[in-house]
């Protein structure tokens, strides 16, 4: 057996592969024995004596089977878990999202001219204060104070109507007795 040392070194410059990817046909072990430069290896790499091998198949299916089991929650029990209840899914970051998905809600009621400025301000705070779980709680609450406000704003023009109609008619009375008086006055001087 003849070494091919040499052959090998050149055909994995020649290939631009590792030695083990090198694939040196037994057959010609003669004709491959004689080449002794690149052009040489090259010619052998067309003729088909020397070949590159192919890559090997590393197959993902196992991986993908794992990775749909664990979406459906399996293989996550307590024997499965190497970091903290914290490390895992931090409160920092549930915090974090929470607080931009309320925030945003607020910024579009904002924008949509649903809530005013002191309004959004309010719930801004109440909002950072913890106050609200999730957007269903702070739309609920948005909604009732909304209609409170409406309630507060309608009794006050209840409110000011009678007022000015008291007031209206107080004026009317008024002017009945001055004019009364002033008849009475005048009937005496006849």
């Amino acid at each position: 057996m003849v070494s091919l040392k040499l052959q090998k070194r050149l055909a994995t410059e020649v290939l631009k592969c590792g030695k083990g990817k090198v694939w040196l046909d037994p057959n010609e072990v003669n004709e491959i024995s004689m080449a002794n430069s690149r052009q040489n290896i090259r010619k052998l790499v067309k003729d088909g004596f020397v070949i590159r091998k192919p890559e090997n198949i590393h197959s993902r299916s196992r991986a993908r089977l794992s990775a749909a089991a664990k979406a459906k929650g399996r293989h996550t029990g307590y024997g499965k878990r190497r970091g903290t209840r914290e490390a895992r899914l931090p409160t920092s970051l549930l915090w974090m999202r929470r607080m931009r998905v309320l925030r945003r809600m607020l910024r579009k009621y904002r924008d949509a001219k649903k809530i005013d400025k002191h309004m959004y301000h309010e719930l801004y705070l109440k909002v950072k204060g913890n106050v609200y779980k999730n957007k269903r709680v702070l739309m609920e609450s948005i909604h009732k104070e909304k209609a409170e406000k409406l309630r507060e704003k309608a009794i006050a023009e209840q409110y000011d109507s009678r007022r000015t109609k008291n007031k209206a008619s107080r004026l009317r009375k008024l002017e009945r007795r001055e004019e009364r008086l002033a008849q009475g006055l005048n009937f005496e001087k006849k």
